[in-house]
């Protein structure tokens, strides 16, 4: 192990942290330990920076599976929906990672303020998430943040917005720049996948057709079926459906409503059309789902940490 991820695991293995989601005084930075493996958990990944101390995971994005572990880390540029799990993980070497929220205002501001030029090496877009390999730059700067954990509030404050963007600044100039900037040409786009995807997100729960989403974009049906599969793996109205049944189980998980309830809620007409599209997604029926979890907690949904 290098230097410096060993030096970064020591630290974090001498934190007491619990089973799941760690939340910090730095409020875009967590860590999560997971003391086992996961089963395979359907979820949303959102605009992120995530690195894998120990353990290893599998995700699967669309057609493709992606195993990555101690030292690599998965970008997530945008909300995409996918499905994964931790694969490598024991009680006496438990999974640990560390995440970073991400924005495109802020890898934008990062570009402008640097005059950094990086270009894809085609003009064609691919899939908002990828795998890359850690250096020993960005395991310094978290060990910089997990120092900042016990400084006067100002000091966090100040200091760890500068931490954030020298990561984005190596994400930008490393190996991978290419990917990581196609969320900034995706924002700047007039035919921008960015605004297609705001879109459903803002009307998901009603019907709507492909010529509208098109129309909110200002792209052709075609030219959005096209852009929108290549970013997200999936078609405009499959995104549409899956953050319909990632929402009703978060409802139901919560204890604020039933499977009839969610389903109306999310825009479902039909609560047997839901039952069977949440059981394809999740694996069981609503009901059978939400007893499973609560008899045995498991995380929520895929996280990408």
């Amino acid at each position: 192990m290098q230097t410096k991820l060993a030096e970064l695991l020591h630290v974090v293995e001498s934190l007491d942290l619990t089973e799941g989601r760690n939340e910090t005084s730095i409020p875009f930075f967590s860590l999560v330990r997971r003391n086992g493996p996961t089963a395979i958990m359907p979820g949303v990944l959102t605009p992120s920076f995530c690195l894998v101390l120990q353990g290893s995971k599998k995700l699967h994005l669309g057609q493709d599976t992606i195993y990555y572990g101690t030292g690599d880390y998965l970008v997530s540029l945008m909300d995409i929906p996918a499905s994964g799990q931790i694969v490598g993980a024991r009680w006496q070497s438990p999974y640990l990672g560390l995440r970073i929220d991400l924005t495109g205002e802020e890898i934008a501001s990062v570009l402008t303020d640097t005059g950094i030029s990086v270009k894809p090496p085609d003009r064609k877009l691919g899939p908002a998430a990828y795998v890359g390999k850690s250096d020993e730059h960005l395991q310094h700067l978290f060990i910089r943040l997990l120092e900042l954990r016990s400084k006067p509030e100002v000091e966090v404050r100040f200091l760890s917005s500068l931490i954030k963007r020298e990561m984005i600044f190596r994400l930008l100039t490393g190996d991978y720049g290419h990917l990581f900037v196609q969320r900034v040409f995706m924002d700047q786009q007039n035919e921008g996948i960015s605004r297609a995807i705001a879109w459903i997100k803002e009307n998901y729960n009603r019907t709507f057709t492909i010529e509208e989403v098109a129309r909110s974009s200002k792209m052709s049906v075609s030219g959005l079926h096209h852009k929108f599969k290549a970013v997200t793996t999936i078609a405009p109205l499959q995104y549409q459906k899956q953050l319909r049944l990632q929402e009703a189980r978060r409802l139901m998980l919560n204890g604020s409503t039933n499977a009839t309830a969610a389903a109306l809620e999310v825009g479902y007409e039909s609560p047997a059309q839901f039952s069977r599209e949440y059981r394809r997604l999740f694996g069981l029926p609503p009901l059978q789902d939400i007893k499973a979890f609560h008899n045995k907690p498991v995380p929520e949904a895929f996280e990408n940490s």
